[in-house]
């Protein structure tokens, strides 16, 4: 009787074992399968996924960003005060100005050193011939202090030649200067804000375009199509 009573209790132990060893396999299963299912997308192009480690079709960089990661954004209603902007009269523009500056951008594309450097003079012109007399006191004296810096980076692009480098770390701080122009005067070009997180480790790597293909200036043909379109302007 008492060899019974043994066999039953060891039966049950182990019917109690087996048990929470499948209840464990329960909630460590659908674990493995969401790991291996997991889906990763570029850092550079968030629009390409696939399995962690993968090449990016455009970049060639890994997938390394878990896309469950990424925040869903939410709707939210919300009332923002509205902003309010300098009046800059229709007579003064910067359109000329910009457009010698993409002028530096296209030539830094190419690669293009001495085309970069020419390209300066022009701009450099342009800035100082913009019609500022049509500006109040306070937009007047905004416009000086972002000229000057643009000439100063401007004239370091020229000075430069054959020293590539150098002209594009200028160029990203006239970049700066000519977003700035940008956002206080407006322009009537439709224009784009573009991004590389590759130059400066993504401290500096912005420029403005009017194309919507990715053209790197920073890289050129090293890293040609290496970016991505933060916002259109206007």
């Amino acid at each position: 009787m008492k060899n019974i009573i043994l066999s039953l209790i060891a039966c049950a132990f182990l019917f109690t074992a087996c048990n929470q060893k499948n209840k464990q396999d329960e909630t460590t299963n659908p674990e493995t399968a969401k790991s291996s299912s997991e889906r990763y997308a570029c850092p550079m192009h968030p629009e390409i996924t696939g399995k962690k480690g993968e090449a990016c079709s455009e970049c060639g960089m890994e997938l390394t960003e878990p896309i469950s990661k990424i925040p869903k954004t939410e709707t939210k209603t919300t009332i923002v005060a509205s902003e309010t902007k300098p009046v800059v009269s229709s007579s003064f523009a910067i359109d000329g100005i910009v457009s010698n500056y993409l002028k530096i951008k296209n030539a830094l594309i190419k690669d293009d050193s001495k085309g970069a450097a020419n390209a300066t003079k022009s701009i450099v012109a342009a800035l100082n011939e913009a019609g500022t007399n049509a500006l109040d006191a306070k937009l007047k004296k905004k416009y000086n202090d972002i000229a000057a810096d643009a000439k100063e980076h401007a004239g370091l692009i020229g000075n430069n030649v054959g020293k590539i480098d150098q002209q594009r770390a200028h160029f990203a701080m006239l970049s700066k200067d000519i977003n700035d122009l940008i956002k206080t005067f407006g322009t009537k070009q439709k224009l784009y804000q573009d991004y590389c997180p590759m130059y400066d480790e993504g401290k500096s790597g912005y420029w403005i375009s009017e194309t919507k293909e990715i053209r790197n200036p920073y890289y050129g043909s090293e890293m040609l199509s290496c970016g991505r379109i933060e916002k259109t302007i206007q």
